[in-house]
């Protein structure tokens, strides 16, 4: 019985660890709630690749929107500020775009979001190692 246990709990520690690799995010935008996902935690120097769902207030899946990524890092001593911008194309019902890091501290994410003529918009941070 202590076998079992034990070896139960070691399939759920690893399934974690695996579904654990992703960063995550949920925030708001208006009326829409918008779900962030980036395919490494921490986001990396180089290509990641985010997802970004958006749901309306009743829960629907949002479809009808221009979604783009603004990111940046603010100026430094020695380096002038960066910006970039990322537009996501959909695919089935999320948004898909691949920010390219170009180096390894705290970066500045904005999610804009364009629909039926209003623009609404959701930020945090990373940080890229």
């Amino acid at each position: 019985m202590k076998k079992a246990i034990w070896m139960m709990m070691v399939v759920l520690l690893v399934a974690g660890a695996v579904w654990a690799k992703d960063f995550t995010l949920t925030k708001k935008a208006g009326d829409l709630t918008v779900d962030v996902k980036i395919d490494k935690n921490p986001p990396v120097v180089g290509n990641n690749n985010m997802v970004v769902g958006l749901k309306d207030a009743s829960g629907k899946d949002v479809t009808d929107a221009k979604v783009s990524v603004d990111y940046g890092m603010p100026a430094m001593p020695g380096m002038p500020a960066m910006n970039y911008k990322a537009n996501a194309m959909l695919h089935g019902n999320m948004y898909h775009t691949v920010m390219n890091l170009s180096m390894s501290g705290s970066w500045n994410v904005t999610v804009k979001i364009n629909r039926q003529g209003k623009t609404v918009s959701t930020k945090f941070s990373i940080d890229a190692r």
